[in-house]
């Protein structure tokens, strides 16, 4: 039998190897052949270590939505210590710059790669089919976390994520793209571009966040006190480990909200309008050595209200908006300071490489001219100054302006002011007002404090390459399995002892939504695009727009530092030199369609943008805390809505709410009457509410919305009970992108912010009756 020969000699084989290396602990067998511990050949695995001794811990703090003049810290008004403690440990940079909206600028960041070269060309919430506006990050271009947890760092993120597709923003995942997915051990935060500070929808990882907020809760504390934990945590389990964090909190994108106590503090400080803020900005940038003695004040723009202009009687209500962004700011910034507080507890800050960056972009001016609800702007929806004022008088008058029942945001002077001293806000590519935000870098032991201002031409793809180089770490050729494309950017490392090295970077593109600009060895090419972003609602003619007609400026911005004076007229030929180089740009980094960054928005196809595949859902019994960006769009299109339910006695609650106080679409059953209400970003509230009581016991309840015309237009709504119309009433005007960004569908109950004011106080309102299944279905025109 040949086989039992080799299966003698594999048992042979076997028991050789096993004499090798002992078992452990020693067997009896073992012993009695005479082995002892003392002769084993035992030894305990050792992981190989592939990090440098003393490899730094890293924290990026990375502000929203604030502009260059708004700290304290470089000329600005908004009291900021976190920030100086930063720049007056390290050094700070001037001319940084960001890509002029929040998804972008947090892919290339976090990747090291042009925004349109790792599909960011747009933000998650508006993302299209073209390649650099898809909304995910290729797993071609790994982040900065999966490269340094594979090198042995513990890696963590909270607050602000804005990088993960919407449509996939489920208890269901898939969770690729998530921030787990892309190397982050941990997540504590909101996956959207916003969210309330007092009632966020929150994710633990991969896990929503049922937790109940308590009094006094808001969402920058939150988002400390969770990071402190896990610094706790880690110094515990693994205090041989380096760490990166990344701590993005949603301060001071809108809604600004914070408490009274913070927003006090600057009662009266802006009284004097933005007009005159600029100018004092200006000049304490300028005594700081911030910004040259020879930058100019770009004035401005004609289509911008002067503070002079602006009633009497409406500036109260603009000098709050702007005293409450600046407590926001300011808590936010207190926030960051503690999590540096605890690092250097633990005796840890010295070896700690800390990149501030004061902004993923600069100031927003989505606020328009002030308003009570900032979703309004991206819907495309025009106000007027009065109707925000009518809603806030229901909600309280000013009182109520940066607490829970409004999504406040400031007028965009306020915006142009803390952008000073450029022309142009937040989605602004083509000027600086836009992209230039200051960073500050410490590292006690490897960078040496000095208060000269680096003034080389740097992006936020350049901190990637920055860190690998401190860790030694050579740029990844595959990553978890697959090839990786080329880093777009140049390490900062020679700046950190020389404040007068010639810079590195000598090329830049920008483009946000055709607002676009081109950096080339000293000179800046910029076209502002089809739309200024302070004007509100549908720009005239912008359905023709073409990038082939739009008008291109030149800036040689050695000399003239905030692009103050236009040299297209007096240098055509260098002004097509740079405009081919934007296009051989573009070609290089997916940037192509110019504009294509507009497609899904309310300006040109909202029918286009992220959305359910699904044109039918049905649910078996109530379900909860669904994101809006995976529900049915029930404001949006034309659906119905048909409900089994169980009626009792004294009947009370919601039977569904979609979206949030700011904003949203709610069905309601109050003593006994059913009730519907479309609010419409809380200047518009629509409601119907049933001539009689239902009757007690089963009911099939109806809610059916029709579109007139067009998305965004007005809507029908039936309602009908057992077959019988029981109301109906026309919405004027429906929404066209989303309510909120960060809110939820529940059916039974109301547990995000109450939709409406009707039971506000009552909230979460759940029906006190039975739900059975519930059917949406959208109908066709």
């Amino acid at each position: 039998m040949p086989g039992l020969g080799l299966l003698v000699g594999a048992l042979i084989a076997t028991a050789a190897i096993a004499q090798e290396v002992l078992p452990f602990p020693p067997t009896p067998s073992a012993s009695r052949a005479g082995l002892t511990m003392q002769d084993s050949t035992y030894q305990k695995r050792v992981e190989p270590r592939r990090l440098p001794d003393g490899a730094p811990n890293i924290l990026i703090i990375l502000m929203d939505d604030v502009g260059p003049a708004t700290p304290s810290t470089y000329g600005g008004e908004i009291n900021t210590p976190t920030l100086d403690r930063v720049a007056k440990a390290g050094i700070s940079y001037n001319r940084f710059h960001s890509t002029a909206m929040c998804s972008p600028t947090r892919a290339a960041l976090l990747t090291g790669r042009n925004h349109t070269n790792v599909g960011n060309g747009q933000i998650a919430a508006i993302a299209n089919d073209f390649d650099g506006f898809s909304g995910v990050i290729p797993k071609s271009s790994a982040t900065v976390a999966e490269v340094l947890k594979n090198y042995g760092y513990n890696t963590g993120a909270w607050g602000k994520w804005h990088n993960t597709p919407e449509e996939q923003i489920t208890s269901k995942g898939p969770f690729d793209y998530w921030p787990t997915g892309y190397g982050f051990e941990y997540f504590y935060g909101f996956l959207a571009g916003e969210a309330s500070q007092y009632e966020p929808t929150l994710t633990r990882n991969t896990s929503p966040v049922t937790d109940h907020k308590p009094k006094g809760y808001h969402l920058s504390d939150d988002i400390a006190t969770d990071a402190i934990k896990w610094l706790r945590e880690q110094n515990a389990y693994a205090p041989d480990k380096p760490f990166l964090m990344y701590w993005a909190p949603g301060a001071s994108h809108g809604p600004h909200q914070v408490m009274k106590e913070w927003a006090d503090k600057y009662k009266g400080k802006f009284d004097s309008g933005w007009d005159a803020y600029r100018e004092r900005a200006f000049k304490n940038a300028k005594a700081k050595g911030w910004i040259p003695e020879n930058a100019q004040l770009t004035p401005r723009p004609a289509s911008m209200a002067s503070w002079d202009s602006i009633p009497e009687a409406e500036k109260p209500f603009q000098r709050r908006l702007m005293e409450i962004f600046a407590g926001f700011t300011e808590h936010a910034d207190y926030n960051a300071g503690r999590v540096i507080d605890e690092i250097e507890r633990q005796g840890k800050l010295d070896n700690t490489l800390i990149f501030y960056i004061w902004g993923d972009n600069g100031s927003s001016s989505e606020g328009l001219n002030g308003t009570i609800s900032e979703q309004l702007a991206q819907n495309g929806i025009p106000t007027t100054i009065s109707q925000h004022l009518k809603a806030l008088d229901e909600l309280g008058g000013l009182p109520a302006l940066g607490g829970p029942k409004t999504d406040n945001m400031y007028h965009a002077g306020w915006a142009w002011a803390g952008s000073t001293p450029y022309q142009g806000t937040k989605l602004m590519g083509s000027y600086f007002g836009g992209i230039r935000n200051p960073m500050a870098i410490s590292w006690p032991i490897g960078i040496k404090a000095d208060p000269t201002a680096r003034p080389q031409f740097h992006h936020v793809i350049d901190v990637a390459p920055t860190i690998y180089e401190l860790t030694k770490i050579k740029t990844p050729r595959v990553v978890n399995g697959f090839e990786q494309d080329p880093i777009d950017g140049v390490s900062m490392v020679y700046t950190f002892t020389d404040p007068n090295a010639k810079g590195t970077r000598t090329t830049q593109f920008f483009d946000i939504m055709a607002s676009r600009g081109v950096y080339h060895e000293g000179w800046f090419a910029s076209a502002p695009g089809p739309r200024e972003p302070w004007v509100g609602g549908i720009p005239k003619g912008v359905k023709e727009w073409s990038p082939l007609t739009d008008k291109w400026e030149l800036y040689n911005i050695d000399e003239d530092w905030s692009q103050a004076n236009d040299l297209a007229a007096r240098n055509p030929k260098k002004l097509e030199e740079m405009k081919a180089l934007f296009i051989e740009e573009s070609k290089k980094y997916k940037n192509l369609p110019i504009g294509g960054g507009l497609w899904s928005t309310a300006l040109f196809h909202p029918e286009d943008a992220p959305a359910p595949t699904l044109t039918e859902w049905t649910f078996d019994a109530p379900i909860t805390l669904m994101p809006e960006s995976a529900a049915p769009k029930l404001g949006k299109v034309s659906s119905l809505v048909n409900m089994e339910v169980d009626v009792p006695k004294k009947a009370n609650g919601v039977l569904y709410a979609l979206a949030g106080f700011s904003g949203g679409i709610t069905c309601y059953i109050k003593d006994g009457y059913l009730n519907y209400e479309f609010n419409l970003f809380e200047v518009q509230r629509t409601k119907l509410k049933s001539k009689e009581k239902l009757p007690q016991g089963k009911a099939m309840i109806e809610v059916e919305s029709k579109l007139v015309d067009k998305i965004g237009g007005p809507m029908d709504v039936v309602m009908r009970v057992n077959g019988k119309v029981v109301g109906q009433t026309r919405v004027p005007a429906a929404m066209s992108l989303h309510f909120t960004s960060n809110a939820t569908f529940d059916i039974g109950t109301d547990l995000d912010s109450p939709v409406s004011l009707d039971y506000y106080d009552q909230a979460p309102f759940a029906f006190n009756g039975s739900i059975g299944k519930t059917k949406i279905t959208y109908l066709k025109k």
